[in-house]
């Protein structure tokens, strides 16, 4: 039989079924690959074509001669399946789209910016954390704010990033706090969340193997730190390494880093706040924790591997904001339109903090636990469009645009590659995106948000 002939049923039934061709691989004859190397050539025997039709027809593939129903694909938790747990904001080419087209960080920086009315930072220093840097378009922003707010406080801020390419993006936005605000303690770590606050692995192994380098940084002006942080990138690229962990498939690091970044003239100032290997405080004004989770974890691995260690290193007083992708938006509506019932924002703002408190059980008490109304948790932001760039009265809808609301719609809903590849060779996800586009005026998408807040001592 010619290949084109059940590569042309295959493509019919995945259609008519709403599935990737992957899973039609998988399920059929267990090959997640088996269409693509149909379609690049591959030889498939009789028993094979039997095998396929036998379950595009409503029969289990091994037992075609007896017709049962369908079998319902088992739905295993993402914390179950190492080799498809994978963090999805390393993509990089999808990271930097969403970064660039979309305004998430402005607004983020701007919800984070309201909390610090709320703040009681205690000397001698403001003290911040950053659980999960990325590029730090949010930290910097933050970082303005703080300026502006406590012009001639000490900062000392602690920042969380696993990923090489976001530490060097954000230490190249570095030089203007420097310059900006002398007296900054900027402190880079690769920990997990349950280290990261404190500086210190949790196991023997990890602390024998830690890295610890301060860098003063010489001169006064953005130019000279931005010439001595650059010269920082031999460093980074071989110590900052990481790998996954066949356990969970989240990543981990090779070895555990801490770089520790000042002013050379302001270290009589701040040599109070420096940390001191094997001791350090975390206690926290102010923790940020924005997209800390892949959406499809479970509420209690968010709890207990998250959200709770980070509520631990607040100081009395001091207040964790949280928040997450939640959908119910424009860019749902491409995901749906291609995937029907596809639901990957699996955990509320409720249900987190609840499972917050189970965890932090007996401790629970000396927090409150915020999630507020929806007009104050929730918020949106946009993807970019030029004036006039999508018409409304005809089909028209620039071809950039169209790639850019399809790739940050997939981004936010956290779509595996694999799934992408079988989708992305018809063109019908581009029409799923133009008639959004065309619908709305635009595309956007929701987050919400929480906060957890240590009680102030008496």
């Amino acid at each position: 039989m010619r290949a084109e002939v059940i590569l042309e049923e295959i493509a019919d039934y995945c259609r008519r079924e709403h599935m990737a061709e992957s899973t039609f691989g998988r399920r059929a004859v267990n090959d997640g690959k088996f269409v693509n190397r149909l379609r690049y050539g591959g030889k498939v025997t009789a028993s094979t074509v039997d095998r396929v039709r036998a379950f595009m027809g409503g029969l289990v593939p091994e037992k075609a001669d007896r017709p049962t129903p369908k079998a319902t694909p088992i739905t295993v938790a993402a914390d179950e399946t190492p080799e498809k747990n994978f963090r999805f904001y390393d993509n990089r080419q999808k990271y930097l789209m969403f970064v660039n087209t979309c305004s998430e960080k402005w607004v983020v920086a701007q919800r984070v910016a309201l909390e610090l009315a709320n703040l009681h930072p205690r000397p001698p220093a403001i003290r911040l954390f950053d659980a999960g840097v990325g590029d730090a378009t949010v930290l910097t922003r933050v970082m303005r704010t703080l300026h502006h707010r406590y012009p001639w406080a000490p900062f000392y801020i602690v920042g969380k990033e696993i990923s090489l390419e976001d530490v060097r993006l954000s230490m190249e936005k570095m030089p203007d706090r420097f310059q900006e605000h002398p007296a900054t303690v900027l402190v880079m770590t690769n920990m997990n969340y349950a280290e990261a606050p404190w500086l210190t692995p949790n196991s023997v192994v990890a602390a024998s193997s830690l890295v610890w380098k301060e860098v003063a940084l010489r001169g006064d002006s953005s130019a000279e730190f931005d010439e001595q942080i650059t010269e920082l990138q031999p460093f980074l690229a071989q110590n900052w390494k990481a790998a996954v962990s066949k356990k969970s498939g989240n990543p981990v690091y090779e070895k555990p880093v801490v770089m520790v970044v000042y002013r050379e003239d302001c270290r009589f100032l701040v040599d109070h706040i420096l940390p001191k290997r094997g001791a350090v405080r975390a206690d926290y004004d102010l923790v940020v924790a924005s997209q800390p989770y892949r959406a499809r974890a479970s509420t209690e691995f968010k709890a207990r591997r998250v959200i709770a260690p980070l509520a631990r290193s607040l100081a009395p007083g001091g207040r964790l904001i949280g928040i997450h992708s939640c959908g119910h938006d424009p860019g749902m509506e491409i995901i749906q339109a291609v995937w029907p019932g596809e639901q990957p924002f699996q955990t509320n703002r409720h249900d987190l903090l609840k499972a917050t408190k189970t965890e932090l059980g007996a401790e629970a008490r000396h927090f409150n636990f915020n999630t507020y109304s929806d007009s104050r948790s929730l918020f949106r932001y946009d993807m970019h469009t030029l004036p006039g760039e999508i018409d409304f009265e005809g089909s028209s809808v620039g071809t950039s645009t169209l790639f850019a609301a399809w790739s940050n719609a997939t981004y936010v809903a956290q779509i595996e590659d694999e799934r992408l590849a079988d989708v992305m060779q018809t063109g019908f996800y581009m029409d799923a995106a133009r008639d959004v586009l065309r619908r709305h005026g635009g595309l956007w998408f929701n987050d919400e948000s929480y906060v957890i807040g240590r009680k102030r001592d008496l």
